[in-house]
């Protein structure tokens, strides 16, 4: 894993984004407003969004036919849910132009960057696998922000038979939005991301199942203050994208959440032996880690 040194902003003749919602509006907003694209295609599902994504003014065109969207463009980006981009790939192939590059945002690397390397690889063209920690519980054009990716980590995962010119452009992407590039491989992304933001997706959706279930009263309800919302923000994020990714990211995950698991196991047990010392360790030493940790990563909180 590393940082990347500084890379000069890189430009685009027709960039596609396949997918124009939060992050994929954003990127379009980014790069309209840093004039890094000599135009920005979006690819959309529903009639109503052609007229959002260009009122948003992400894209300059929206349209409803993929081969429109993708021909003749030197960058696409994949910014749909992680089980729409195969079958999404396999669509573009033969409009793809060669030499062209692929990129996506998902949140899952190992298995996209496998099936995705290859399919894009028959038409000439060039996948690099790319994941910026941006986001928001919000969905849909309409929360798109031009700053999303400012001061954001963004990963980006080559292989082995990454191309380096490829690699270097998907890099210069991210770095001309303003975000901090790392180079990892897919599979340690994925190991790290299943602990420091899939497994608190998991818990703040169980969190709100538990408290907010069928049988809560009207006083709990008025008792979830602050605490509460913060620590379940994230619950509310799109269901369809949480599935893919924790169906996509399944080993990782399970092995966070049995880890996770074992240490309330731990708190459990102090707890009901009524052990003050243990119990005071147990939020000193969270405190002391998250406060270190703040510290460090200064005001920006990535996904």
């Amino acid at each position: 894993m590393r940082a990347n040194p500084e890379t000069p902003a890189v430009h685009w003749k027709k960039v596609t984004l396949v997918g124009v919602g939060l992050l994929g509006g954003s990127l379009g907003l980014a790069l309209r407003r840093r004039k890094l694209a000599g135009s920005v295609a979006g690819f959309v599902r529903r009639r109503a969004s052609l007229r959002e994504c260009e009122k948003v003014g992400a894209v300059d065109c929206a349209t409803l036919d993929l081969s429109e969207a993708v021909r003749g463009s030197d960058l696409v980006v994949l910014c749909t849910p992680i089980a729409q981009m195969e079958p999404l790939t396999k669509q573009m192939l033969p409009f793809l132009k060669r030499g062209a590059i692929v990129t996506d945002v998902g949140s899952v690397k190992k298995s996209v960057v496998q099936n995705l390397s290859k399919l894009v690889a028959t038409a000439g063209a060039h996948f690099v696998g790319s994941h910026p920690m941006a986001g928001s519980e919000k969905t849909g054009v309409a929360a798109a922000r031009a700053e999303l990716f400012i001061d954001a980590v963004c990963v980006v995962t080559p292989d082995r038979h990454s191309d380096r010119t490829a690699v270097r452009r998907v890099v210069g992407l991210w770095k001309s939005v303003g975000s901090r590039v790392l180079q990892m491989s897919p599979e340690a992304h994925d190991q790290l991301v299943s602990r420091s933001s899939h497994l608190p997706h998991v818990v703040a959706a169980q969190l709100a199942n538990l408290v907010l279930g069928p049988g809560a009263t009207k006083e709990q309800t008025l008792l979830c203050a602050n605490g509460f919302r913060d620590s379940t923000r994230i619950a509310s994020s799109s269901p369809e994208m949480w599935r893919d990714i924790a169906l996509a990211n399944r080993d990782n995950l399970l092995g966070a959440l049995d880890n996770f698991m074992a240490g309330l196991t731990t708190f459990k047990r102090i707890l009901k032996n009524g052990d003050p010392a243990a119990v005071s360790r147990f939020f000193e030493q969270a405190k002391a880690r998250r406060d270190q940790w703040s510290r460090n990563s200064g005001s920006h909180s990535p996904e």
